[in-house]
């Protein structure tokens, strides 16, 4: 383990010696490219914040957004609709370039004004309000949107704005005066930030390599190098930890918990995940177009149970869709969603159910303990009377007009219900344009009281109103907020921070120390 942990960069001997610091992390999951604008997946999520900066930063130890400078350094609103930012000096990007305003610019544009098409799912499920950016001079940008911005600052601070180099990615393939698809699915496959490590090896779905990047503007990296290996089986996370050949490992039950626990060489760091594990409904199913159906499904599932049975009671079980990091939006009171098998009952046979088998889609270990909840769940349909059975996939199907329930997840992109089920549930976000979601324009007024409303209580007022509409003719249920754990070798001091999105991996300074071996 010694020998993996670190590597003596001089001779101990030496005065003044110093350690190189390396670690290996054992993951459930890697991402198949690297583009922070692409992403919206928990596994990519993982990946960025080592190599990408946002123009304005946050204290990632709090959940709610205190804004702290980033490639921008002062920002401020000139218009009710424009802002104004300062560009930090002397940044460079991990290839050598020197990021300027043009750089940011076309950043921002790329997303603004998408012409990609991954780039405009993003666009349209969280960045819509944003019109364009502008370069005002060598050190100075703005950023203008269609109407007053109440998020502004949140919004530029997602993984999405992260600044890229525009030479770089136009220059990838073709005409390099033109930033063409190709461009950005190269981009996506040998990725340049100016973050404090740079990616020099990445095998889609296998392997990540950091290095530390010595031009970074900030706080120097703690680790000089840090590598990402894709291992599937949590028994085999946890060997890897045993044998030295990893020092971090992800995804870990509740029910390994004790056992790593009771190893002197290991520790544990886990948290509830500001993350829903969700199962969605096709209300478009031919099947599943009449609600008491949906209703009945969600009605049947005690998530009360599948907690202590999944999680050991661990987890978080929401009455509605709501955390307590959505601060003056937290809403424990509404009762959106509950567990009452005799209802279930009752709306099928009201509906007409006539023993349709109902599948249940999931995607073998992409989710910690995915498939025994889909198991779980469907025994529990089967005990109101429900026929079911489980697809087990190699990819998502959430976008196939056959998929009829599944499981997903819903993460708290950033601390406020739009950067959580807004992302996903807005009119012409994700759920609605995959065909399994419809809003009409009543749906669509609420919304735009509860997004641009500056008041908290009008905003209140609206969310319950939506919430009173997903009851009614639910698409999704949340299950349960997981406990996720991450195993690691006694040497390394790690853990996940309230700020991030779920799952990131934070290396930079401040964040992980590794100790010196003996």
């Amino acid at each position: 383990m010694k020998r993996l942990l670190l590597a003596s960069a001089l001779t101990a001997a030496l005065p003044g010696a110093v350690f190189a610091a390396e670690i290996t992390v054992a993951a459930a999951n890697v991402a198949p490219y690297l583009d922070p604008g692409r992403d919206h997946s928990n596994v990519g999520s993982q990946f960025y914040y080592n190599s990408f900066d946002p123009l304005i930063h946050k204290d990632y130890t709090k959940a709610d957004m205190q804004a702290q400078p980033g490639l921008a350094t002062e920002w401020k609103m000139v218009e009710p609709t424009v802002m104004e930012l300062k560009l930090r000096e002397g940044v460079v990007f991990q290839n050598g370039e020197a990021m300027t305003a043009d750089d940011v610019v076309f950043s921002l544009n790329r997303m603004f004004q998408a012409t990609f098409p991954p780039y405009q799912v993003r666009m349209r499920d969280r960045l819509a309000n944003f019109d364009r950016a502008e370069k005002i001079d060598d050190l100075t940008v703005r950023v203008h949107v269609k109407r007053e911005e109440p998020l502004f600052e949140t919004l530029l601070n997602l993984q999405q704005t992260f600044i890229v180099p525009e030479d770089y990615i136009k220059g990838l393939t073709g005409d390099p005066k033109v930033a063409e698809d190709a461009d950005y699915e190269a981009f996506s496959l040998a990725p340049v930030g100016t973050g404090p490590y740079a990616i020099t090896e990445f095998v889609p779905g296998e392997k990540i390599v950091y290095e530390r990047f010595d031009g970074f503007w900030g706080e120097k990296a703690p680790l000089d190098r840090a590598t990402v290996l894709h291992v599937g089986e949590v028994a085999s996370r946890l060997t890897a930890l045993r044998t030295g050949e990893a020092q971090i490992a992800t995804n870990i039950a509740p029910d390994q918990l004790a056992m790593i626990e009771g190893d002197a060489t290991l520790k544990v760091e886990g948290a509830v995940t500001p993350l829903f594990h969700v199962m969605i409904m096709n209300m478009n199913h031919p099947k599943l177009k009449d609600a008491r159906i949906r209703q009945a499904l969600s009605l049947a599932i005690d998530r009360d149970l599948l907690n202590e049975a999944l999680w050991l009671g661990k987890a978080v079980v929401p009455a509605s869709h709501t955390m307590e990091e959505f601060g003056p939006l937290y809403m424990p009171e509404l009762k959106t969603f509950e567990y009452n098998p005799e209802k279930a009952k009752a709306l099928l046979a009201e509906a007409g159910y006539d023993g349709f088998e109902v599948t249940f889609d999931t995607q073998g270990s992409y989710y910690t303990n995915g498939l025994l909840a889909a198991q779980a769940i469907t025994e529990m349909w089967a005990a109101v009377g429900v026929k079911a059975s489980i697809r087990d996939l190699p990819k998502w199907s959430g976008n196939d007009p056959e998929m009829m329930t599944r499981n997903w997840s819903n993460p708290m992109y950033f601390s406020d219900p739009f950067g959580s089920f807004g992302v996903m549930w807005a009119p012409n976000g994700p759920s609605e344009a995959e065909g399994r979601f419809n809003t009409d324009p009543e749906y669509a007024e609420i919304w735009d009281r509860f997004r641009f409303s500056k008041d908290v209580e009008a905003r209140r007022t609206a969310y319950a109103e939506l919430m009173d509409r997903i009851a009614a003719n639910p698409p999704v249920l949340p299950l349960y907020r997981p406990y996720e754990a991450w195993a690691m070798a006694q040497a390394v001091t790690w853990a996940p921070k309230a700020g991030h999105i779920p799952y990131v991996l934070d290396f930079r300074a401040g964040s992980i120390s590794v100790a010196a071996a003996n």
